[in-house]
């Protein structure tokens, strides 16, 4: 890992930047999520393992963008899956659209991957 990669990923003055990209996230995944025909090309072809994807970036940024552990493994991650939940909840209520448990299911898996990986890079990045 490179230093100043190290740097990026254990700085604190860096969770400005972590912030906008998951607000970025969150606003490109709200729309993929609640449009009646969000582009094709950002498909990876299985519904689910779109959920755990953008699940697992959110949880990433999220994780990253943290100053407090509470924050990092409670509330962030409770609030995300909330989240989730709202999109199925919207999704409920949009006609080509419909809510599907097994999709907060795989948004749970992704906030694991995704704080599993933010965790083990934080830490490797302070090991150098």
């Amino acid at each position: 890992m490179s230093q100043a990669l190290a740097a990026w990923l254990t700085a604190p003055h860096h969770r400005r930047a972590w912030h906008i990209v998951l607000a970025v996230l969150l606003l490109v995944i709200s729309y993929l999520a609640l449009s009646s025909a969000p582009p094709p090309k950002l498909d990876s072809g299985w519904d689910k393992l779109n959920h755990l994807l953008a699940f697992a970036a959110l949880g990433f940024c999220g994780f990253m963008g943290a100053g407090a552990a509470r924050t990092r493994w409670v509330w962030g991650p409770l609030g995300l899956l909330g989240y989730g939940v709202l999109i199925e909840l919207l999704q409920s209520q949009l006609p080509p659209r419909s809510a599907d448990w097994r999709d907060v299911l795989a948004d749970a898996l992704g906030l694991a991957v995704g704080l599993a990986l933010a965790a083990s890079a934080q830490a490797l990045a302070r090991r150098r």
